[in-house]
């Protein structure tokens, strides 16, 4: 049996036009167009990239786009005015910090600082403890756990009751989210980690595989029950001589080769879960500027 391909990208292109779409009709009926602010502190490479990428994904929905740009050394209570600024601004409905912040800012209390109907990232402790408590319609969900969960119900449908689901992570940001979107759908779940005992052989047990822990190719064939999901999250970048000096490559945290040979679906690395997350960013946006209009946000 050879599993079938999660095609991330063909499923993140039918989000972005979904909120689009639904950005279309919220211009229509109240006059509101969607609209989101990005904030990047200093040079870091990657971010200035992923900056880029989801600032002209915004504009390609047709949405109001803004990035602000702070040197490394801002001050954090200059960075701060700038969030309470745009947590008051009509026309911004999403504010995304980009991490990492230089050392010297605390994360934690800038991230907080974003009104919580306006954390597109879903990173602040209100939209956490909504998730937690399951008001997960209230809540702004985390984008990679949002976009998982999507890949997931569009390989095996909306009915996720009694599935056996296991996460291996245990992050903020992906694994204690993701668990809690699983609960949520009725899967019975085990969060499980690095530490781990009989990683393997608890994984085989599992309907639905999330590998979230951030270890190149850590899960291979004898952590993958026939006929499973598996959804790899990592990104994770290692040597490839056999592309030359100095190159390197992309990999997951499972062995994709092996996952094949063995489950029923699988996201691949790069092309699976990834392209999702700058769709689901865009998704919440607009279920946020639905929420600020008064208006029943939309289901992605």
């Amino acid at each position: 049996m050879t599993a079938q391909r999660i095609d991330g990208r063909a499923s993140a292109d039918r989000v972005l036009a979904e909120a689009r779409e639904a950005g279309d009709r919220l211009r229509e009926t109240h006059g509101v167009r969607p609209g989101l602010a990005v904030v990047l502190v200093g040079e870091d490479p990657a971010s200035q990239v992923y900056v880029g990428s989801k600032g002209r994904t915004a504009e390609a929905c047709g949405f109001h786009s803004v990035t602000h740009r702070l040197p490394a050394d801002v001050a954090e209570a200059d960075l701060l005015a700038l969030i309470d600024a745009l947590n008051a601004d009509p026309a911004i409905h999403g504010i995304l910090q980009q991490l990492p912040l230089p050392k010297g800012l605390d994360a934690a209390r800038v991230v907080n600082r974003i009104h919580p109907d306006k954390d597109v990232d879903g990173l602040t402790l209100v939209n956490a403890g909504r998730l937690a408590s399951g008001q997960i319609a209230d809540a702004m969900v985390p984008c990679t756990p949002a976009g998982s969960m999507r890949l997931i119900r569009e390989a095996i449908g909306e009915n996720l009751s009694g599935l056996v689901a296991v996460v291996v992570g245990r992050s903020n940001l992906v694994g204690k989210p993701m668990a809690q979107l699983l609960l949520s759908s009725d899967a019975t779940v085990t969060v499980a980690h690095s530490r781990t005992r009989d990683l393997d052989a608890l994984c085989r047990t599992a309907d639905i595989l999330v590998a979230a822990v951030g270890r190149p190719e850590m899960l291979g064939a004898d952590a993958v029950k026939p006929g499973a999901v598996v959804i790899d999250v990592g990104i994770n970048r290692i040597d490839a001589p056999e592309r030359g000096e100095g190159k390197t490559r992309l990999v997951g945290d499972v062995r994709y080769g092996e996952a094949e040979a063995v489950a029923g679906f699988v996201t691949p690395v790069p092309g699976g879960v990834g392209p999702m997350t700058v769709a689901m960013l865009m998704a919440n946006t607009v279920r946020a500027a639905y929420r600020a209009a008064g208006a029943t946000p939309p289901r992605f």
